[in-house]
């Protein structure tokens, strides 16, 4: 029984390690865009931004949806015991992924120009997505590795690779931005050019650079991670006695029908993110003749500013989902529903229990954050985390909501889903622009509509597919409670005191003070039980810890 039960609760284990993982990933990202944001400017998060967002539909359709839908197959092999069966899906998956990499890699290279200047109408951003063009290939290849892997039900490789990664994309982003911004502004310098946008167009260049080398770093990690894995992999292929050998032809044909709806579903649900950029700078610069600089820093301070802050807390939900979807599937084929239902209720608890909190505390120290990164440089930013926070719940929501129906094989439903969101948020969008004359502050109110509304119209979908009724209590109710009075108290605490000890020391303490009072109130209020913490890394030593206090 104690073996079942930790086989149970092994996907909220492997998620939190992921789940931390990502965590780290995205502060490396934060700090390390801390100096670039400085170097390149709000124009070059503008320039940086807009080649990330073709980048990032492209990487969608040739490679994101590799390690979901490899993991998703691979899974449902090794729950019958097909070990080589699980083996062909994963070298079948690979060479897909050497010739729809290397596609989309030249794709993103001689399409640059077309796609920045005539699409989102920023041009200056041509040479930041030439250079991300190698790291097309490169995730393209990785994402097969990382999806093999997660099939087995180990997430370590992912998550160290992930770390790696972000390390070296971190250095060498600081150091070819610095180069490049220094060297753009002595090409301006001698052309007898004033005020021009050289510096940031070649230093947001330099910083996508850091993009590609990362890539390659944690692949190469991956590479040295499945050599050694080579000998267990044998080994299991020894055992067994199950399989048919299936052709790479049926294999390549499920790893297509699996891949297919996946990357609609997150092509179209990332989508948005071109659509609005696009959208609104038509709207601002050709319908309302606004100011070109203007709006690129609107845009800059968004993207560069907000939404990568608000991307933390989402990680989770990105690797609860990565975990959940293999364990969905093995419980999808031993048949056992009572099992499917209880790691979707598992999976939503734990991503309400880091999202809630994110939004409350964004929401009460936006502004200080803002000023501890040096970054509240325009009245604009914190007046986006004061509107805009909330988006955290839906989104992490909504990407973890995607992954359970694709995990329990309803995988058209999401791609449906997100069509209606997004053709109904770009309505919306429109009007506030346009009608409402709202500007960035516009685009970030869609921006959360649409979260909110994948999450209404999956959240019924599980409801019908998996006879699931959700848990309020514990799941949203003491959370939202406790972090409201966490933010009330962090928020009252920073009035006197920033002006005591200054802004960086104060935000620094109430942050702590945050994670502290926030932790307090879920366990007073019983909102987290001795076994789900014990399922988490660590887990029987925090137990310990919480007992010899008495708060559990």
């Amino acid at each position: 029984m104690g073996k079942k039960n930790s086989s149970k609760s092994n996907y909220i284990m492997q998620g939190s390690i992921l789940a931390i993982a990502s965590i780290v990933s995205r502060i490396i990202g934060l700090l390390y865009r801390l100096p670039v944001t400085n170097i390149i400017t709000d124009h070059g998060n503008d320039y940086y931004s807009a080649a990330y967002e073709i980048y990032n539909v492209i990487l969608l359709i040739s490679s994101y949806s590799l390690p979901l839908a490899v993991s998703k197959v691979v899974s449902a092999k090794v729950a019958l015991g097909e070990y080589r069966n699980s083996w062909r899906a994963f070298k079948g998956a690979l060479y897909m992924a050497l010739v729809v990499g290397a596609a989309g890699s030249a794709l993103t290279f001689f399409g640059a120009g077309f796609f920045t200047g005539t699409l989102l109408n920023t041009p200056e951003s041509e040479l930041c997505l030439k250079v991300l063009a190698l790291a097309v290939f490169v995730m393209a290849v990785m994402g097969v590795l990382r999806g093999f892997f997660q099939g087995m039900g180990t997430m370590m490789p992912t998550a160290i690779s992930q770390i790696i990664e972000q390390i070296v994309n971190a250095i060498v982003s600081i150091a070819a931005a610095s180069y490049l911004f220094s060297y753009g502004v002595k090409l301006d310098a001698a052309a007898g050019i004033t005020n021009g946008k050289s510096g940031a167009i070649y230093g947001a260049a330099g910083s996508t650079l850091g993009t590609s080398l990362g890539a390659a770093a944690g692949l190469l990690f991956l590479i040295i991670v499945m050599l050694m894995y080579n000998r267990v992999l044998q080994k299991n292929m020894r055992r067994d006695h199950v399989s048919r050998q299936e052709s790479y032809a049926s294999t390549l044909r499920v790893l297509i029908m699996t891949i297919v709806p996946v990357i609609l579903s997150t092509a179209v649900y990332n989508i948005s993110g071109i659509v609005d950029q696009g959208v609104f700078k038509y709207l601002m610069l050709d319908v309302q003749k606004a100011d070109k600089s203007t709006v690129e820093i609107y845009w800059g301070i968004y993207v560069g500013k907000y939404k990568l802050l608000t991307n933390v807390p989402i990680a989770v939900a990105s690797a609860l989902s990565a975990s959940t979807i293999p364990a969905l599937t093995r419980a999808r084929i031993s048949g056992d529903w009572d099992e499917m239902r209880k790691k979707t209720e598992g999976a939503i608890r734990m991503v309400m229990m880091i999202c809630i909190p994110s939004a409350f505390g964004l929401t009460a120290l936006g502004e200080p954050i803002l000023d501890l990164l040096s970054w509240n440089t325009n009245e604009i930013a914190p007046k986006l985390f004061l509107i805009g926070s909330a988006s955290v719940i839906f989104y992490g929501l909504s990407t973890l909501t995607n992954g359970i129906l694709q995990g329990i094989d309803r995988m058209q439903i999401p791609v449906r889903n997100a069509v209606i969101a997004l053709v109904t948020h770009l309505l919306l969008m429109i009007s506030l622009v346009q009608l409402g004359k709202l500007h960035i502050y516009g685009v970030v109110l869609a921006y959360m509509f649409f979260a909110i509304l994948m999450c209404i119209l999956n959240g019924a979908a599980i409801r019908k597919h998996l006879d699931y009724h959700q848990e309020i209590k514990r799941t949203f109710l003491i959370p939202g409670v406790s972090s409201l009075i966490m933010a009330l108290a962090v928020w009252l605490l920073y009035q006197p005191l920033h002006k005591v000890i200054g802004v960086r020391i104060s935000t620094l303490l109430c942050l702590i003070l945050a994670v502290i009072i926030y932790a307090f109130f879920v366990l007073l209020l019983h909102g987290i039980t001795e076994e789900e913490l014990k399922s988490f890394p660590k887990g029987r030593t925090i137990v310990r810890i919480l007992k010899r206090i008495h708060l559990i």
